[in-house]
């Protein structure tokens, strides 16, 4: 591996003095040495341990992106220029662009997703050339095992990560010396990487004994909890992000549709089978930053324009009008009547600021409703992007000094993964079984009418007469709204359950699905900051240019 010395002015002096016939050795203990990191096989564990809290805070404790994609797919909704939601929210859309004295937030995830992962692999390198002196363990067999699994996982969040966001980024492996700079690569086979560590980590932990010194369970450490640390719940989770990154890697619908949705639904089957959640905030080291605190210091921050949550609303209310109505002409004084629990009953707004806000504090993730008709006054927004609502079903932690249990994945995201791989699949007793997933948060949580025996078509509509969830939009000119089909009540069930719970959570989904808002950046372009060092030039993405959503689903 490559060792660059920088010698200090005093010591090149120093050098001077001896002469041009003497040697003086110089130990430079401040030159990146991966050998000195990982001398021990207590650094070694240590650098995978604390490996998945990195990529998680890669994401949680920079605000940026993660703020931008929520106002991209319309996740959340704020003018304010903080994080750059203003420009990335408005439209028509502008493009991402990467020059140099450009905006360069999106830098700070690019960078730490690529060093965690890289990190992960001087890790696991550094344990290989451990194991090779036989005398030399981590502890036990198990133990060395737990870690190889482990840091496969960590790989895998990185690159996946990088993936899901970026068009393109380095792949990095077991067995990569750390002196190597990969090059660029499409995202689809940095995604292919990611998901081969996947494979990887689930097959090393499966060789691992269910209990042993030293090896599963997971220290609480490593994920921030027990809930998942048992071997078969490691592996459960594992799944659960392949689920995810196979789904979610599609750039646009034709490309979710091709994706293998037999294999997403033998991983979300296998999946997780509980909520979950990371302890965050506080001294946990476990960050959430924008949406764990800052959203709810006023709605300026954040608010839930209508443009998809209308669909909750009830026929021939506010939804139906403004929908008929051009963009800017919109009535921003909008209450949305619907059958959905997760919404604040009521038909006047003073009924719903009764039943939300600050007279109903959420205490956990299963508190509802989820949304909240504000009781204190509202901030300014265009016509499409304002409304009385603010998504206030993560309160709680803001409520606890920002500290508490927060949902790193939900696991009605991954039974609605295996929905909708079941729907476009549609296969004998496929819809049927696509239904009984969706039922379960849209019954068990929206008290809405069950699909399961009564729904038997991709193209009926959800059943609930004129109080039906969702109404979408309806082509040619989508001036017009009415019930959705199964496969919209799986997109509402999706939006509802995984709204603020993961990093892109509605905008991966979105573009996917071929809903986002036309001309919005489909992905990142390179940050500037690394062209720049890989001698490369600068280009923009989205904005009606290269990689911009075309008009979508709902003709937004």
């Amino acid at each position: 591996m490559r060792r660059i010395a920088k010698l200090a002015p005093g010591l090149l002096l120093a050098l001077a003095a001896v002469g041009c016939d003497e040697t003086l050795a110089v130990e430079n203990v401040t030159s990146p040495d991966v050998d000195r990191v990982f001398a021990t096989p207590a650094s070694i564990e240590q650098t995978i341990a604390s490996g998945f809290q990195g990529c998680h805070n890669a994401h949680a404790v920079n605000a940026d992106v993660n703020a931008q994609l929520l106002v991209m797919a319309f996740e959340s909704y704020s003018q304010l220029n903080n994080f750059n939601m203003g420009p990335r929210g408005s439209i028509p859309r502008s493009p991402i662009v990467n020059f140099r004295g450009t905006d360069g937030a999106h830098f700070n995830p690019y960078s730490r997703f690529s060093r965690g992962g890289r990190l992960a692999v001087n890790a696991l390198n550094a344990l290989d050339v451990l194991l090779t002196d036989p005398t030399k363990t981590l502890g036990t067999p198990d133990q060395n095992r737990r870690a190889r699994a482990f840091a496969y996982f960590t790989i895998a969040c990185n690159q996946g990560w990088l993936a899901m966001v970026y068009d393109s980024a380095g792949i990095v492996e077991p067995g990569m010396t750390s002196d190597v700079v990969p090059p660029l690569s499409p995202a689809s086979a940095v995604m292919a990487n990611a998901i081969e560590m996947l494979d990887s980590a689930i097959s090393v932990a499966g060789t691992a004994a269910a209990t042993s010194s030293g090896g599963f369970p997971l220290p609480d450490a490593w994920l921030s909890g027990t809930a998942h640390s048992s071997r078969d719940n490691f592996i459960r989770l594992a799944r659960s992000w392949r689920a995810r990154f196979r789904a979610g890697v599609a750039r646009n619908a034709a490309e979710r549709q091709a994706v293998d949705w037999t294999a997403v639904i033998a991983d979300a089957n296998a999946g997780i089978q509980s909520d979950f959640l990371v302890n965050s905030g506080g001294s946990t080291g476990w960050g959430i930053s924008f949406i764990g605190s800052q959203m709810h210091v006023e709605p300026g921050w954040s608010q839930m324009s209508l443009m998809y949550y209308g669909m909750a609303d009830q026929a021939g209310g506010c939804y139906d009008a403004n929908i008929a109505l051009p963009r800017p002409e919109r009535n921003p004084e909008c209450l949305i009547i619907t059958a959905d629990q997760r919404w604040p009953a009521g038909a006047t707004r003073a009924a719903q600021q009764a039943n939300s806000g600050t007279a109903v504090r959420p205490t956990g993730v299963t508190s509802r409703p989820y949304v909240s008709n504000r009781a204190i006054q509202d901030a300014p927004a265009e016509a499409w992007g304002h409304s009385y609502y603010d998504f206030y079903r993560f309160r709680y932690i803001r409520d606890n000094s920002s500290q508490g249990p927060w949902p790193e994945m939900m696991k009605a995201e991954i039974d609605l993964l295996a929905a909708e791989g079941y729907l476009r699949r549609n296969g004998a007793g496929d819809l049927a079984l696509g239904a009984a997933k969706i039922d379960i948060s849209r019954v068990g949580r929206g008290g809405l009418p069950p699909l399961s025996g009564v729904v038997t078509t991709l193209t009926q509509q959800v059943p609930g007469g004129a109080s039906c969830v969702p109404r979408v939009p309806q082509p040619p000119a989508f001036t017009t709204n009415a019930c959705g089909t199964i496969m919209e009540a799986m997109k509402w069930e999706k939006r509802m359950e995984t709204a603020y719970t993961a990093l892109g959570a509605w905008f991966f989904d979105g573009r996917g699905w071929g809903d986002l808002i036309e001309g919005t950046a489909i992905e990142y372009p390179v940050p500037y900051q690394e062209l720049d060092a890989l001698q490369k030039g600068y280009y923009g993405l989205g904005g009606g240019g290269l990689s911009s959503a075309p008009k979508g689903t709902y003709g937004f």
